[in-house]
């Protein structure tokens, strides 16, 4: 039997091997079907074994036996407990779908979870760089190698959407500067293919024959550190808001904000939403729909200059406005 100790009582109790085992018959899923990445995999375990030791806090020892009743008072404990709205949503979430997999593994008959509902989240629109601040990030100064690893890590995230991970995890043969492709491994190793700008293609050609100055034999990464190995995220999230600091911006620039960017800017220009869903990997489109949003205020100007009924508008207007005389 495993231990664990419960965070209501501080008191140690024991846990069937069975919910342990189907716990872990979960996370194998997960992994090995689901193809869950591993910071995906490390935030359900955490929130399983929260929950797994509250109910074992009250004396639940098999999964199998949790109510809706008991989901709620975790639910409850984690809210006192100062934990976000939005961190609840995603143990909630892990814990749905861990009685989901048992659903289908027909060792219980009702999911638990299926009724609670989490508390309400506020979407936040997320923050973005204009053209005017991206054109700044890249004002290019000294040209060492280090350097043009930046310029290029911008313009490829700028020019194609990647996500941080996505990024880092690149390897030479995912490139192909000739045809201004690149070829991304994302979210549930699902692969998608993404074209690269013209200014994002001399930005990589040029860091691409500046790399093997300083890369460690063996070594496949694009973007490598000083040392010549894979640079990790959080290295590169040091330099996007160094570079932000140095080019005088006063917001904090991280690479997701290029990925914002990228995707206002080009659904800005096209309108074409499942374009941009494609492009950024989304499952979901209603996940892309939060860029239609974004620029509200653009698109009213827009409307106003073209629609020929809003022109008409200001135009009688502007008549009855000259029509009637003025209070004094």
């Amino acid at each position: 039997m495993a231990v664990v100790t419960s965070p209501e009582i501080g008191q140690p109790k024991e846990v069937k091997q069975s919910t342990q085992k189907l716990f872990q018959r979960y996370l194998r899923y997960l992994k090995d079907e689901r193809r869950y990445s591993p910071a995906t995999l490390d935030s359900y375990q955490r929130d399983l074994h929260q929950f797994i030791d509250f109910i074992n806090a009250v004396n639940v020892t098999d999964c199998c036996d949790v109510d809706s009743l008991h989901v709620r008072n975790f639910a409850g404990s984690r809210r006192r407990r100062g934990v976000s709205a939005r961190s609840l949503h995603r143990s909630l979430s892990a814990i749905r779908g861990f009685y989901t997999f048992l659903q289908r593994e027909q060792l219980i008959e009702n999911n638990p979870v299926a009724d609670v509902g989490g508390p309400s989240i506020e979407k936040k629109l997320p923050n973005l760089l204009d053209v005017d601040e991206i054109n700044r990030l890249l004002n290019e100064g000294p040209q060492n190698p280090l350097k043009l690893r930046d310029y290029a890590m911008i313009e490829l995230m700028y020019s194609s959407g990647l996500r941080l991970a996505e990024m880092v995890n690149l390897n030479l043969d995912a490139i192909d500067l000739t045809q201004g492709q690149v070829q991304v491994l994302g979210k549930g190793n699902k692969t998608r293919y993404l074209p690269i700008g013209a200014n994002a293609c001399k930005a990589l050609n040029r860091w691409l024959e500046a790399r093997p100055n300083i890369v460690a034999e063996g070594e496949l990464a694009v973007f490598i550190n000083n040392r010549g190995n894979r640079l990790s995220p959080r290295a590169v999230q040091q330099r996007m808001a160094q570079i932000g600091r140095e080019q005088g911006l006063d917001k904090h620039v991280h690479p997701h904000m290029l990925r914002h960017s990228f995707a206002s800017h080009l659904l800005e220009s096209s309108g074409d939403l499942r374009a941009v869903q494609e492009m950024l990997g989304h499952a979901d489109i209603s996940t892309t729909q939060i860029y239609t949003h974004l620029d509200f205020q653009h698109l009213a100007q827009v409307y106003d200059k073209a629609h020929p009924r809003a022109k008409k508008s200001q135009k009688l207007d502007s008549t009855t406005e000259n029509s009637f005389p003025k209070d004094d």
